[in-house]
């Protein structure tokens, strides 16, 4: 086996929900299988045909020879634990199996209801996925596939469109939601198919396009980065017309292993669309497959709702509160004593609790028990963040909240100092927008501009096992424009995944913000989406996303080509509206042009730039197109020198599968460096306690390798600083929590 080994990557899903302790399952005592998928250097097929003679007590499941190269393979621990010594392993990947037992379909789910009108009426301002197809095509005979958690394919509104899929967890046909017995159950890949295709009670953006499951995401919705784009390649595999990503990383580069093969799909006819992520409202927070050049990444966009706060009259301190998934809204109307864990009585107060170990579940269910008319939950570590309640048995009748660690400790001095620590509630109507959780961009390493467009992502009400909820996340808003592409695929069979892709984008709304000017293009790309306008545009511009690169020379000129296609039966005129002067930018644009009828062009926009006469960072903004009474505004961007993007990323740390004596290490870099340094600290006391590794000799790119366990240290939980000095003599460095797990 080669020196160079790969770590997992957990992969998740991009949803507003955050994970809880997996449920640990005992094996069948009959059945002592086990499956993993091993990536390989040359031909799969030969690796395959030497597997089956040479090791004929493993089964050979499945080959990947499109997207990656691989096979997935079954067998006992120790005839599995052979495959890596094999010459021509590349990586080993250890997939899980769970004991099939009878699920209790009686059991409900706290937070889904059985009725779509009960939700409704529950919730004034939830977003149905119908809303958004304004046209009169319903998506019929094309085929999306769902890459994700699996979905529950008995569901009254899924079973008509459901066609089948297959399990890269447990690799076997059936691509069911992991379910209570399995570990931690999940709903999310069932939420993502109904927005795109569910036909029943509640319609999807296609109702009916037909859906096939792919589960990569197993309890808790995670899963590595082998199992997605296995999951990928069995879906073009199975010839599905649209693949919907919801789900991602937190690396930012372009190249990482997911992008590339999300690029090699669309390459074969594919349509893929990504979640851009839930990490916003920073920059530089999107994050793989999203960052692939071939997709379409999609952000979230928060539609108008009324919205309950916390409000102190005395020091007209307002409080942002989230509601839990799960939980019953939030509709006090009186003021409330609030009550922390040290208050005696809880009977009629909010109550007020910071996050820890215990489940937001049991939190909510003994303040509850004790008399609280309300809970709030607030951080532990900086920032908001929004949580579930989920039960077996008994629901929690009160609503509960979440808030930020900041508020939460002002709401816990206040109920200390006051003597009679009232706090009332107010409504407010937000305006719409985007999503402050929806990941901006740039890209690194080659600077383009995501997301791509935007589609509805808050509020949005879906299938889920046994019922329907609203949920929110990027995960929300890719499904909508995946079920648009099946309209535009239906309305426009002929046309290529390049123009379905260039109407979208050319046709989207641009989103202003609160002031009314127009949000950053990193924010939006090029707009909401509107599939009707998208059907009839007379108009294509396949690239309007506008990047020049990063600009390091004192003064450069870069030259970007715009493809137009004029979609109609009679010629169009085209003029660029002059910018504004600006130092340091110089444009230089078409004269107005003509485009015949069915005509495709490029047309060159070169910008010359003075580095020295702008700011360092990034420049980004919005030139105008104009032709027969349109306006198409196309977003532009370029890095002057240098910016606060993340010059490390992604790193990744685990021991390799099957071995008690080797750890493997991944680290994604993405500028020139002279070498970098991973330091472990205390994390509660952060005092150094020594160097893990030191990599000389890196790329931009993927970093990785292997440490031996004698070379590791004592195990634990440690703040790991990485550093690295850049070519220009500088250093950045990034934190993250890093466990060295005891269990050599």
């Amino acid at each position: 086996m080669r020196n160079l080994l790969v770590a997992f990557l957990v992969f998740t899903i991009l949803i507003i929900i955050p994970p809880q302790n997996q449920i640990p399952v005992q094996a069948l005592e009959t059945d002592n299988l086990e499956s993993i998928i091993i990536e390989v250097e040359g031909n799969p097929l030969e690796h395959k045909k030497y597997v089956e003679a040479y090791h004929p007590f493993i089964t050979v499941i499945a080959t990947y020879n499109k997207l990656f190269n691989g096979l997935a393979l079954q067998g006992s621990p120790n005839d599995l634990a052979k495959m890596g010594s094999l010459e021509f392993v590349k990586t080993v990947h250890t997939v899980q199996t769970y004991q099939a037992t009878q699920f209790d379909v009686t059991t409900k789910k706290q937070g889904s209801v059985n009725s779509v009108e009960d939700v409704v009426k529950e919730y004034p301002d939830i977003v149905l996925p119908s809303a958004l197809n304004n046209t009169t095509y319903t998506g019929k005979g094309i085929k999306v596939g769902v890459v994700d958690t699996g979905i529950d394919h008995t569901h009254p509104d899924l079973q008509g469109n459901y066609t089948g899929g297959y399990d890269l967890v447990d690799l076997d046909d059936d691509p069911m939601e992991t379910l209570e017995t399995e570990g931690m159950p999940t709903n999310h890949g069932s939420h993502v198919a109904g927005i795109i295709a569910a036909n029943g009670s509640l319609k999807g953006v296609a109702p009916e396009a037909e859906i096939r499951a792919y589960r990569a995401l197993g309890p808790g919705g995670s899963g590595t980065s082998v199992q997605v784009i296995a999951a990928m390649e069995k879906a073009v595999e199975d010839g599905v017309d649209i693949i919907n990503l919801s789900l991602g990383n937190s690396v930012n580069g372009p190249d990482y292993p997911t992008s590339v093969a999300v690029n090699r799909a669309a390459e074969l006819g594919v349509a893929v669309v990504i979640a851009n992520g839930n990490s916003g409202p920073d920059n530089w927070t999107v994050g793989a497959p999203a960052t692939a050049t071939k997709a379409l990444a999609v952000g979230a966009f928060a539609n108008s709702q009324t919205v309950p706060l916390l409000y102190d009259s005395l020091t007209n301190k307002k409080i942002s509160i989230l509601p839990m998934a799960g939980s019953t809204p939030w509709k006090l109307a009186m003021d409330y004593e609030i009550a922390t864990l040290d208050s005696t009585e809880m009977k009629g107060k909010i109550a007020l609790i910071q996050r820890g170990e215990v489940p937001f579940y049991e939190l909510a269910k003994n303040a509850e028990e004790e008399g609280a008319i309300a809970v709030i939950i607030y951080n532990n570590v900086d920032g908001h963040f929004q949580g579930a309640i989920h039960d077996q048995d008994e629901p929690i009748n009160i609503p509960v909240v979440s808030a930020s660690k900041k508020d939460g400790e002002w709401l816990a001095q206040f109920a200390t100092e006051q003597n009679h620590s009232y706090i009332e509630t107010i409504y407010e109507k937000t305006s719409s927008g985007i999503a402050t959780f929806s990941s901006r961009g740039p890209v690194t390493v080659n600077w383009e501009i995501k997301p791509d467009v935007l589609a509805p992502g808050t509020n949005i009400l879906s299938t889920v096992p046994e019922g329907y909820m609203p949920l929110q996340g990027t995960s929300m808003a890719a499904p909508h424009v995946a079920g648009v592409i099946a309209l535009l695929k239906e309305a426009k069979p002929n046309w290529t995944n390049e123009q379905i892709f260039g109407a979208l984008k050319t046709t989207a709304q641009r989103v202003e913000d609160e002031e009314g000017q127009p949000a950053e293009p990193i924010v939006q790309g090029m707009g909401k989406v509107d599939p009707k306008q998208a059907i009839e545009t007379p108009t294509i511009i396949y690239n309007p996303s506008l990047s020049f690169g990063k600009i390091n020379e004192y003064r450069k000129t870069q030259e970007v080509n715009v493809t137009i296609e004029n979609t109609s039966k009679q010629s169009r005129k085209f003029s660029f509206n002059i910018p504004s002067k600006q130092q340091g930018l110089s444009w230089n644009l078409p004269l107005p042009f003509k485009v015949k009828a069915g005509e495709k062009i490029d047309i060159p926009v070169e910008l010359s730039i003075t580095s020295p006469q702008l700011e360092k960072g990034i420049h980004q903004g919005w030139l105008e197109l104009s032709s027969e009474g349109e306006i198409y505004h196309l977003p532009y961007l370029f890095i002057n020198e240098t910016a606060d993007y993340p010059k490390a990323t992604g790193f990744e740390f685990s021991l390799k599968p099957f071995s008690k004596d080797e750890y493997s290490y991944r680290l994604y870099v993405t500028e020139e460096t002279r070498n970098i340094e991973v330091e472990l600290y205390d994390p509660h006391s952060l005092v150094y306690d020594r160097t893990l590794l030191r990599m000389e000799d890196t790329q931009v790119g993927m970093n990785e390798g292997y440490i031996n366990s004698r070379d590791i240290g004592k195990p634990g939980r440690y703040l790991a600083i990485i550093t690295l000095q850049l070519e220009d003599g500088t250093y950045e460095s990034y934190e993250t929590e890093l466990i060295i797990s005891p269990e050599l």
